[in-house]
């Protein structure tokens, strides 16, 4: 069950590596200075985001206590919830990247980042709820956090990846904002299994 949701919280990690890229060629700085704009803010958003998705794999694969895992679970999720809407707020506040369909790509983006925001707050108020007296059922209400978690996985990155491709996506790529953070998301697999 702990591997399941861990595999789950890795499918999760796709979504805080989204906003970082390979570079390219030099941009219109107009597209380069809106990507550093953007960056700059996001930067220490993912950074959240990775040691919340860190703290909740370690804290399954120590086979911790129910009351632990709800708590570090809770905390983790509401830190994901809140640097997600501080992205949204970021790429709003820069405005439309100066490109083809810019205010759509823009608009798309903080969207997704407002639904995830509400997808993670939401998971907070799922664990908050689990009964943690009882082993099995807390086991089988984890495995329903951990299928929600996936699919938010999933459809969380799509708008951020329109936000990157093309001439937005190569700036954003060249900017150490949006490169992804030193703390990388540990693996599923225990090394001293």
């Amino acid at each position: 069950m702990n591997k399941k949701f861990a595999a789950a919280l890795s499918g999760g990690a796709v979504l805080v590596m989204a906003l970082s890229g390979c570079g390219g060629d030099d941009e219109d700085d107009k597209v380069n200075d809106w990507a550093k704009t953007v960056c700059d803010q996001v930067q220490p958003q993912l950074k959240k985001v990775s040691d919340a998705n860190t703290s909740i794999q370690k804290q399954t694969a120590d086979n911790s206590k129910p009351v632990d895992v709800q708590r570090t679970d809770s905390r983790a999720f509401q830190q994901i919830s809140d640097a997600y809407k501080a992205m949204a707020t970021a790429v709003d506040k820069a405005g439309a990247p100066p490109v083809d369909d810019g205010e759509t790509t823009q608009q798309d983006a903080v969207k997704e980042l407002n639904a995830s925001s509400a997808a993670y707050a939401g998971l907070r108020k799922q664990v908050d709820g689990l009964d943690t007296d009882d082993q099995a059922k807390f086991a089988d209400g984890l495995k329903g956090v951990a299928d929600e978690l996936n699919k938010i996985s999933r459809s969380g990155d799509r708008a951020l990846q329109k936000l990157q491709s093309g001439e937005v996506g190569k700036a954003m790529a060249k900017q150490p904002g949006c490169q992804k953070p030193g703390a990388t998301p540990a693996s599923p697999a225990s090394p001293d299994a």
